[in-house]
């Protein structure tokens, strides 16, 4: 038998998904993926994700505002995520961060809102899923910022330069990394030998970023063995080992919830 797998990325409460979302689950489970780790982007999908964890034992969730949507943090908004994170069942803050590619939402509102998931990541004892693009020096800023007691951060799909590479290391972040490492164009695969064992995740990000074999497809939690072979292969760890690696890894940054399964 294999080695179990967690999906610490996936958003499962996607519109994507409402069709066939048992059977995306059941896929899961045959694959040998444990566990799934379902990502809100909008206090909308938090209620979503909310729902989706409370009523699946293989499935943990998130509460949060991703940077696409930080014109809608409010005092509201932040009450309610705070409230949503109370339950045993949402395991981390997020998905947050900055991203000054598509630039939604002006740099300081996405700094403004990021400061505030990082403070309750802080309050509340759970880690915190920050996304980062196109904003490396004022997301390394933040980061180091941190210091000397920040929360866990996890830096989900990671594909960000030197200084928010050195930021993580510096604060003993996890780095999950997503079906891009299987792309083409990877440039990155130094990243992958060079984290540590100990703060290495996987992860899908579906429905979006399938892996290869299955490019140009909708993305799902059963598609996170292709992630975790490709990275074994840049690594040089045997995948069964990379595996049981990465679900210790998940476990204890996210907490007892992540041993039940699908």
């Amino acid at each position: 038998m294999r080695s179990r797998l967690i999906d610490t990325h996936c958003h499962l409460g996607d519109a994507a998904f409402d069709a066939d979302r048992d059977a995306v689950l059941a896929r899961a489970a045959a694959a040998d993926v444990s566990h799934v780790v379902v990502i809100a982007e909008s206090l909308a999908a938090s209620e979503r994700s909310a729902t989706l964890a409370r009523g699946c034992a293989g499935l943990s969730a998130t509460a949060g505002v991703h940077p696409h949507e930080a014109r809608a943090w409010s005092p509201e908004t932040a009450a309610r995520v705070r409230e949503l994170l109370a339950a045993p069942e949402m395991v981390a803050v997020g998905e947050t961060g900055l991203d000054y590619h598509y630039m939604h939402a002006p740099p300081d509102i996405q700094r403004a809102a990021f400061a505030a998931h990082l403070q309750l990541a802080t309050d509340i004892g759970k880690p915190v899923i920050v996304h980062a693009r196109d904003a490396d020096a004022d997301m390394a800023a933040m980061l180091r910022a941190l210091a000397p007691q920040p929360p866990v951060v996890v830096l989900h799909s990671f594909s960000s330069g030197d200084v928010v590479w050195d930021a993580g290391m510096a604060i003993s972040a996890y780095f999950s990394f997503s079906g891009m490492i299987t792309f083409k164009n990877w440039t990155l695969s130094g990243r992958l030998s060079d984290c540590p064992p100990d703060r290495l995740l996987v992860e899908t990000d579906a429905p979006y970023l399938a892996p290869v074999p299955h490019r140009g497809q909708r993305n799902e939690p059963a598609f996170v063995r292709a992630v975790a072979e490709r990275a074994a292969a840049l690594r040089g760890d045997p995948p069964d080992a990379l595996a049981r690696r990465t679900t210790a890894n998940a476990r204890r940054c996210f907490g007892a919830r992540l041993e039940s399964s699908l």
